[in-house]
C-alpha cells in the first residue's frame, strides 16, 4: 500500500474509532418514579463508559461532589458512594431513601479524567431527575454546573417517541448552537458493532434551546460539550484543555 494511502487509511480508521466511543458519564438510578408500590430506596449507579457499545468503563476517582437538590436543599451524599468494578474499573454506587414528596435531582461533579487519546482532560457534570410520589415540582431546577442542561420537558415518565427539549448553559447563559451528544443506554438487545453511528449529534438552536424525539424505550443521555477556558496539568505536567459537559439522563416508557 503506498504511503499516503496508508497514512490516510491510519487517520479514517483513528477518527471512527474517536467517534464511536464517546464517553458518557452514567448516573443511573434503580428507578426514575418513586411510588409506595415500588419503595422508598432508590440505588444509584455512577459508571463512566460509553454506554451504546456497553463498554469499556474507564477508572473513575472519587468524584468531586455528588448530591440531591430537592425542595430547595442541597444535600451532600458524598459519603454514601461505595467503590464496585465495572469492565475491571473502579465505579460506583449509592443507596438514597426517598422521604418526601416532590422531585429529587441527583448530581454528581466527577474528577478530571485524562484521555490521551483527545489530549484532554473531561470533566461531566451528570444529573437525573427521579420523582417521589407523584408531586411533580423541582424537576427544572439547577445545580448550578459551570455547563447545565435545564430540561424543558419533564424528564421522567416520557414515552416512546415522546420529544425531549433542553436549554443548555454555561455559567447559567444559554449556549447558542451548542453540540449535544445523545446516546441510548444499550441493555443487551442491539448489537452496536453493526452500526456505523453510535453517538447521535445535534445542535442547539440560537437560543441554546434543542430538540430530540426517543425512538426507544430504556435510558437516554444527553451530553452537552464545550472547552473550558481553563486548562489543567496533563501527567506529563503539560498545560492541557478541558472538556466540559453538562448531561441529563432520562427514562423512556414503551406505551403499549
Amino acid at each position: 500500500m503506498p504511503r499516503t494511502l496508508h497514512a490516510f487509511s491510519l487517520l479514517v480508521v483513528l477518527a471512527m474509532g474517536t467517534h464511536a466511543l464517546a464517553h458518557f458519564q452514567e448516573l443511573i438510578p434503580s428507578t426514575d418514579v418513586v411510588t409506595q408500590e415500588t419503595g422508598a430506596t432508590v440505588d444509584l449507579a455512577l459508571t463512566f463508559t460509553h454506554p451504546l457499545e456497553l463498554g469499556p468503563a474507564m477508572e473513575m476517582v472519587t468524584p468531586t461532589r455528588f448530591g440531591v437538590l430537592t425542595g430547595g436543599e442541597t444535600i451532600d451524599l458524598l459519603g454514601t458512594l461505595e467503590v464496585t468494578r465495572v469492565d475491571d474499573a473502579t465505579a460506583y454506587l449509592s443507596r438514597y431513601d426517598v422521604q418526601r414528596p416532590g422531585d429529587h435531582v441527583f448530581f454528581v461533579e466527577p474528577a478530571p479524567y485524562w484521555e490521551p487519546a483527545e489530549g484532554a482532560h473531561i470533566i461531566h457534570y451528570t444529573k437525573v431527575v427521579v420523582n417521589g410520589y407523584g408531586l411533580d415540582e423541582g424537576w427544572d431546577e439547577r445545580v448550578g454546573f459551570p455547563i447545565e442542561i435545564e430540561p424543558l420537558v419533564r424528564p421522567y415518565d416520557l414515552f416512546t417517541g415522546n420529544l425531549m427539549r433542553g436549554l443548555v448553559l454555561q455559567n447559567g447563559e444559554p449556549v447558542p448552537f451548542a453540540e449535544v451528544e445523545v446516546e441510548w443506554r444499550n441493555d443487551g438487545t442491539v448489537d452496536a458493532t453493526t452500526l456505523d453511528f453510535t453517538t447521535q449529534v445535534i445542535k442547539a438552536g440560537p437560543d441554546g434551546v434543542f430538540s430530540y424525539a426517543m425512538p426507544r424505550s430504556g435510558w437516554w443521555g444527553f451530553a452537552a460539550l464545550v472547552t473550558s477556558d481553563e486548562t489543567l496539568a496533563n501527567p506529563s505536567g503539560e498545560q492541557a484543555p478541558i472538556e466540559l459537559g453538562g448531561l441529563l439522563w432520562v427514562h423512556v416508557e414503551p406505551l403499549e
